[in-house]
């Protein structure tokens, strides 16, 4: 098998569409590419015209093809974020033989077969962007533990809890329709959150509990991890682009000059800004001859204020999500509004949490020649390379003039390549579904579980997870 391959994926967000390819030889990430271009046609995170969205997008996969000499087959891309559903069920299996030990492979292929047959209510509107199983029970021996524990026991049954994030299918099927416009092919759709952890967070920190909170341009969203399984999801609609919007609406600027005020000269906190803020800008209108003054105090109150909004959702979110006490590693601030000046400060005094910011991680890959690439609002397009170079057999580009190795559709994820041996991860079905369901066993939902039975296998994690603790101590 050749072990040379390319990885391409791109990030479809509000502000920015940007394209990131990796050389990957072995164990070896190199990242050989990474640009943007400013983005028109995506709201909220979601593709709202194909089209628009397909030109910059096709820019970047040109310039890339004629850099680095290749030809780009197929992308890797990331699914919406926002207005998701999360859905808390348990699926069941009852054992064909329940005196053999539970396999790795069993768990898996419940975990498949889970996301394969769960009941929508609505499946022509509405499709599963992402599944994580939560914890995993067998009998009555062991109930609500890990899928480490799970793993070699005995049992008639085994149930999982599954935490399913439901979205819109017309997002989705844009995504498709700007593809296959384009004339290349989905490797993978991603559930992003995931993505950005993979960039991001520490192993250390998924196990402890964090939040990993991500400012994009049009969405604000939350991720919880826990015993390196995400807990929580959710986002709210407001972003950088709320503050640009203030900042133009209260100075009677445009939206390209508020955004360039913003980046140059935007913080929060005013009082922490000494002697800067009694500094005036003077904005020169070439055409008019006009002129108009905005002193840096008064930019910063305006910021500071949709600041305060911004992180006052994050932390109801937060406490809604009942891990507010559980999140030993604090927040971790990424995307690309991370980069305001003081807001992880104003963050910090508001939450009283920990608070640190999330770089794509320099020791998960290299690279050589892009810069951009360790900024903060880089971390969805490398978190995606980091997620789909787990299939071996996926490639994405080959070299120019070398005959093409696989057809130019989506591979087809084998079942092992989907869940990583440490487990935890986050489950996306393929195109065509996955069929990996052991004959004679039967996975059956037992509909969703009610608050009192999320909280009892909660509180069994938990036992379990502080059994953990001790031992490391």
């Amino acid at each position: 098998m050749q072990t040379e391959r390319y990885i391409a994926a791109a990030d479809l967000g509000s502000s920015k569409v940007a394209l990131c390819v990796a050389k990957i030889d072995g164990e070896e990430t190199n990242v050989i590419y990474y640009k943007e271009e400013p983005s028109d046609g995506v709201q909220y995170s979601r593709v709202v015209h194909p089209r628009r969205v397909a030109v910059p997008l096709q820019k970047l996969v040109q310039d890339a093809e004629a850099e680095l000499n290749i030809k780009i087959r197929q992308l890797v891309v990331g699914l919406p974020r926002y207005e998701l559903r999360q859905v808390v069920a348990t699926a069941r299996v009852d054992r064909s033989d329940p005196e053999s030990l539970i396999t790795r492979e069993e768990v898996n292929s419940l975990k498949a077969s889970a996301v394969e047959t769960y009941p929508m209510e609505d499946a022509v509107r509405e499709e599963i962007y992402g599944a994580v199983a939560q914890s995993f029970s067998a009998d009555e021996d062991f109930a609500g533990v890990s899928e480490m524990d799970i793993v070699g026991v005995t049992a008639d049954k085994i149930d999982g809890n599954f935490k399913l994030y439901i979205g819109a299918r017309k997002p989705v099927s844009n995504l498709d329709i700007m593809f296959n416009g384009m004339g290349l092919a989905i490797a993978r759709k991603i559930f992003a959150p995931d993505a950005v952890a993979s960039a991001a967070l520490t192993e250390t920190e998924r196990i402890n509990g964090v939040a990993l909170v991500e400012i994009g341009a049009g969405v604000t969203s939350l991720s919880i991890y826990r015993g390196k399984v995400l807990r929580h999801f959710s986002s709210i609609p407001f972003g950088g682009w709320s503050i640009t919007n203030d900042i133009a609406l209260e100075c009677g600027f445009d939206e390209r000059l508020a955004e360039n005020i913003k980046l140059a000269f935007g913080a929060c906190m005013q009082t922490k800004l000494q002697s800067l803020s009694d500094k005036i800008l003077q904005i020169n209108d070439e055409e008019t001859g006009s002129y108009e003054q905005l002193t840096i105090n008064h930019l910063s109150e305006i910021i500071t204020a949709r600041s305060k909004e911004i992180i006052e959702a994050i932390l109801y979110n937060l406490q809604d999500s009942g891990y507010a006490d559980n999140i030993r590693s604090g927040i971790v601030l990424t995307g690309g509004g991370a980069n305001l000046i003081n807001f992880s400060l104003l963050l910090r005094d508001m939450s009283g949490y920990k608070v640190r910011i999330g770089f794509p991680r320099r020791q998960a890959f290299s690279a050589f020649g892009c810069s951009d690439i360790f900024e903060t609002g880089a971390g969805t397009a490398v978190g995606m390379v980091l997620e789909a170079r787990r299939d071996v057999r996926l490639n994405c580009a080959e070299d120019q003039g070398m005959p093409a190795e696989e057809d130019a559709q989506a591979v087809e994820t084998a079942p092992s390549e989907l869940f990583p041996p440490t487990g935890g991860g986050v489950i996306v079905p393929p195109a065509g579904g996955i069929k990996t369901q052991p004959e004679g066993n039967i996975v059956t939902w037992l509909g969703r579980t009610s608050k009192k039975a999320e909280a009892a296998a909660k509180k069994a994690f938990e036992k379990t997870l502080g059994n953990l603790f001790d031992d490391m101590n």
